[in-house]
């Protein structure tokens, strides 16, 4: 007979890497902040990064269409679908040598790059400030990261010359696997051609395996998006989905493509996802066909969704910058990443010294919420930098506007307060918020 004891509460039986880990702090905050709203209290949301758009309705039709397919699908995904996925990215992208049988379709990108670190060997290098996941992801996979940093004098990208001396200094072992994000959460940038080859030069170099995370690719403003793997082809997996350009995030579809000189990994990959996820769910794969292959509708409904937020962060970082509060003007996203060190000797006297203290004020005294830099998106806790998401809006009214106003490229400063009100009126509570405290100080 077993001890009658029983199972001792005091004891742990997590690994001791993982004890400290927690819910990813972007989807905990949301939670907590749609219940607040829910029970009536008036918050700015800025704190999370989802499409304020509805999904596109010839991928809704095709949904309901599909609802009924209920079969397991190949571990890597619809053939059909991959074979989709490359010819987007083919017309838009020019990347016209990639392979539907380097595809692999998952349940969403999150898995996939998990699954990529966890059969990968060797160590991880991503850059800071990032996507507040891949350093989570990495460690739950019990691999070694390097952190790179950036400036917002080099406008918070990775730059060779960085890149060149953090993998000559590193002591990792001989193979090396960085996560790029581009256009990048949190700060809205993207790369230049001339910046991306410089890369590949050093990448190619070290022989370095990149995870190119371009979710947010198709979402560059002016729809002019290069991806590494141009440049850097045979060492290059591109990483994408329908959570950002489609919206389509709670359909869980992402996928991961490889070169054929990184084909060992996708077979491990592949091999991972049949003993873990089996594969992505079978309507959501279907109906994404509809979405690949750009209709003059989906087109359509791309442009709009990239000139309207590409008009509200224009705005969030004119009526920012004209208070002092210093940010890249962000290219694609969702996304801006401004720093209120101008705001540090006022917070002295009131014995604010972290980011999260800001954070906490900020929301106490104008219902403004953001995400802090640090230590979330990898910066210091006393850099007074934020993730400010320009997304809370009705996406449904705005797409309608626009398409009733000619499916304009430009558009101004009424539009914006008609349709995206809260984005407008929660960067008008941080203005004023920040000339209150400037008064004060």
């Amino acid at each position: 007979m077993g001890s009658t004891e029983g199972i001792d509460p005091s004891q742990s039986f997590v690994l001791p890497r993982l004890q400290s880990a927690g819910t990813a702090s972007n989807l905990a905050l949301n939670e907590q902040i749609i219940q607040m709203i829910a029970n009536g209290k008036k918050v700015y949301h800025f704190a999370f990064g989802q499409s304020p758009f509805p999904v596109a309705d010839g991928a809704r039709k095709a949904l309901v269409n599909h609802a009924s397919k209920n079969a397991y699908l190949p571990v890597a995904g619809l053939l059909e679908l991959r074979a989709q996925i490359c010819e987007f990215h083919s017309e838009l992208d020019g990347l016209h040598e990639l392979d539907p049988n380097l595809v692999v379709v998952g349940p969403g990108t999150k898995q996939l790059i998990f699954l990529l670190v966890q059969v990968f060997n060797g160590d991880v290098f991503i850059l800071s400030p990032t996507w507040i996941t891949y350093k989570p992801i990495t460690n739950l996979a019990g691999k070694h990261v390097t952190e790179i940093n950036s400036s917002r004098e080099d406008s918070w990208k990775l730059t060779s010359d960085a890149l060149e001396k953090a993998l000559s200094s590193s002591n990792s072992s001989s193979h090396k696997l960085l996560i790029f994000c581009n256009p990048d959460n949190p700060t809205g940038t993207s790369y230049t051609a001339e910046e991306l080859i410089a890369l590949s030069v050093v990448l190619r170099k070290h022989k370095v395996v990149v995870l190119s995370d371009e979710i947010y690719g198709h979402t560059k403003y002016d729809g002019e998006f290069l991806s590494l793997a141009k440049y850097y082809p045979e060492g290059t997996i591109i990483s994408s989905g329908l959570s950002k350009c489609f919206s389509a995030g709670g359909w869980r579809c992402g996928y991961n493509i490889y070169p054929k000189e990184l084909s060992e990994i996708y077979k491990a990959v592949c091999s991972a996802a049949s003993n873990t996820h089996s594969c992505a769910p079978a309507p959501m794969q279907y109906a994404a066909l509809d979405l690949f292959k750009l209709s003059e509708d989906t087109r359509e409904y791309i442009k709009g969704c990239r000139c309207i937020m590409g008009a509200v962060a224009k705005m969030c970082h004119r009526e920012l910058d004209g208070v002092g509060v210093k940010a890249i003007l962000p290219v694609g996203g969702y996304y801006i990443f401004p720093d209120f060190e101008i705001l540090r000797p006022v917070f002295k006297k009131r014995g604010i010294s972290t980011c999260q203290q800001m954070c906490d004020v900020l929301f106490r005294e104008q219902n403004v919420a953001v995400m802090p830099g640090g230590p979330g998106f990898m910066r210091p806790v006393n850099e007074l930098t934020v993730r400010l998401c320009f997304v809370n809006f009705d996406g449904g009214a705005a797409l309608a506007a626009w398409r009733k106003q000619g499916c304009n490229e430009e558009l101004d400063q009424q539009f914006l307060e008609d349709y995206c009100t809260m984005a407008v009126h929660g960067i008008q509570a941080i203005v004023d918020w920040v000339k209150k405290l400037q008064a004060s100080g």
